[in-house]
C-alpha cells in the first residue's frame, strides 16, 4: 500500500500545471527568467491571474492527496515520509519534462500544510516574507534576484528545522524535513553557488 501511495504521489507531483498553463498562452516559461518551469515564472510570463492559479495548483498537488491519506488513516508515523516526499521529488524530477522540473516550493508548502495542518507552512511563509523584505536592501534591479531567493529558501528551511526541534516534533517529521531540505538544496545549488562565488570568491 505504501509503495502504491508513494508512486501515486510522485505522479501527482510530476504534473507540471504551471508549464502547461503557460503553453495555453503560447509561452514556454522555461525560456523566461531563471528557466524554472514553475508558478513564479508563470506569474512573470502571464501575469498574476495565471500565476496565482499555477501556485494554487502546485500547492494543491502537494496538499490534497496527502491530506486525504493522512486524515483517512491510510498512513501514519514513519509511513508518511516516503509518501510526503514523493510529490516534491516528482515536481523536481518530472518525467513530463525529461526529469527537469521546478523548484517545488509551492509543493513543499502543500506537503507541510498536510502533515502539520498548516502550522509549519505558515511559519515558513512568514520566514520567506521577512527574507523578501530584507533582501530588497541587497538587491539591485535585476542583479542576483534568483540567487538571493534560492538562498532564502534554503536558509528558511534551516530555521524551520530549529522550529521543529523547539516544538518537539516527532522523529518522522524531522526525517521528512531532512529529505525536503536535501531536495531543495539540490534544486537550488547552482543559484547558491553563483551567489557565494560573486560575493566571496574571485575567478
Amino acid at each position: 500500500m505504501i509503495i502504491l501511495l508513494t508512486i501515486a504521489e510522485f505522479f501527482c507531483g510530476s504534473l507540471m500545471f504551471s508549464y502547461w498553463l503557460g503553453l495555453t498562452i503560447k509561452k514556454d516559461i522555461r525560456t523566461i527568467g531563471d528557466g524554472n518551469p514553475g508558478a513564479f515564472n508563470l506569474w512573470h510570463a502571464a501575469g498574476f491571474k495565471l500565476g496565482i492559479l499555477g501556485i494554487f495548483l502546485d500547492f494543491l498537488k502537494g496538499y490534497l492527496p496527502l491530506m486525504v491519506f493522512i486524515e483517512s488513516g491510510y498512513i501514519k508515523g514513519f509511513e508518511i515520509i516516503p509518501v510526503a516526499t514523493a510529490p516534491i521529488l516528482g515536481h523536481i524530477f518530472s518525467p513530463f519534462l525529461k526529469f527537469k522540473g521546478g523548484k517545488s516550493i509551492a509543493v513543499t508548502f502543500g506537503v507541510w500544510s498536510a502533515v502539520t495542518r498548516f502550522e509549519v507552512s505558515i511559519i515558513f511563509a512568514v520566514i520567506l516574507a521577512i527574507f523578501s523584505i530584507l533582501s530588497k536592501a541587497y538587491k539591485k534591479k535585476n542583479s542576483m534576484s534568483a540567487e538571493i531567493d534560492a538562498f532564502a529558501v534554503v536558509l528558511g528551511m534551516v530555521i524551520i528545522f530549529i522550529y521543529l526541534l523547539i516544538r518537539n516534533f516527532p522523529n518522522y517529521i524531522i526525517s521528512l524535513w531532512f529529505l525536503n531540505f536535501i531536495l531543495l538544496s539540490y534544486r537550488n545549488k547552482e543559484k547558491m553557488y553563483t551567489l557565494f562565488k560573486l560575493r566571496f570568491g574571485k575567478s
